[in-house]
């Protein structure tokens, strides 16, 4: 009876364990691309906000390998995902003040 519970204990984590696999890190990838792509054409469409809003959630879904830490990333994934994070940062900041007509 133990060695039962002790090996569906096992099994329940290891159902539960959120390790990356090759299928969530191809879905993380079409779906990081999906976003950014309509982001894209929600600008294009001149729904800034939508758009922006649409980016910025684009990084949730990290393209590149979710097991690497951050120190261990190549330089081009991190240029590339800071990039993102500040052209993220300057479309809220432009969605929030950029439509003001500030005179002085």
């Amino acid at each position: 009876m133990k060695a039962t519970n002790v090996s569906n204990n096992e099994n329940m984590k290891q159902e539960l364990s959120t390790g990356n696999t090759v299928n969530s890190f191809r879905i993380n990838r079409w779906a990081y691309g999906a976003f950014v792509i309509l982001s894209a054409f929600l600008w294009m469409m001149g729904d800034t906000s939508s758009a922006v809003i649409n980016f910025s959630i684009a990084l949730v879904f990290d393209p590149f390998d979710q097991e690497v830490k951050w120190s261990q990333r190549p330089l081009y994934q991190r240029i590339w995902l800071i990039a993102h994070l500040c052209l993220s940062f300057a479309g809220l900041f432009y969605t929030i003040f950029g439509d003001l007509n500030v005179t002085l």
